[in-house]
C-alpha cells in the first residue's frame, strides 16, 4: 500500500511539480491551495506525510503546522516545510512549531524523494 501525502502550497506549479515527483515514485498525493484547505483535508483523513509552504494566504505554514500538531492524529506524522525562506530565524520558528524537516525551493526532485523516504520509513 502506498503512502498518502498532502501537499499544501498556494503555487499551482509547485504543487504540480511535487505531485508529479511523488506520484512517479509511487506515492498517493492530495493537494491543498492554502493552510485552511490543508487543515480541512487533514481533519478529513490522516496522511502519512504533510508537505507545506510557509507563505500562503488564509493560513501560513507555521499556523498549519501548529494546528496539525494539536490534533491527536498528527502528533507524530512527519511534516516538512518546503519554502523559499532559508534564514536561521525562520528555521527555528518552523522547528519550534513542530516540523520534522525543511526543504528549500527550488527543490531537487531526487533530494525530495530521499527526504520523503527517510521521514516516512
Amino acid at each position: 500500500m502506498s503512502k498518502t501525502i498532502l501537499i499544501v502550497d498556494d503555487s499551482a506549479s509547485i504543487r504540480h511539480m511535487v505531485t508529479f515527483t511523488l506520484k512517479t515514485a509511487g506515492y498517493e498525493v492530495h493537494e491543498a491551495e492554502d493552510g485552511v484547505e490543508g487543515l480541512q483535508k487533514a481533519q478529513a483523513m490522516t496522511y502519512q506525510l504533510v508537505i507545506t509552504d510557509q507563505n500562503m494566504a488564509k493560513m501560513d505554514g507555521l499556523g498549519l503546522i501548529s494546528r496539525l500538531r494539536a490534533l491527536p492524529a498528527y502528533k507524530s506524522v512527519p511534516i516538512l516545510m518546503l519554502t523559499t525562506e532559508s534564514g536561521d530565524a525562520m528555521k527555528s520558528r518552523v522547528k519550534a512549531a513542530g516540523a520534522t524537516g525543511w526543504l528549500t525551493k527550488p527543490f531537487d526532485p531526487q533530494k525530495l524523494l530521499e527526504v520523503v523516504k527517510k521521514v516516512t520509513g
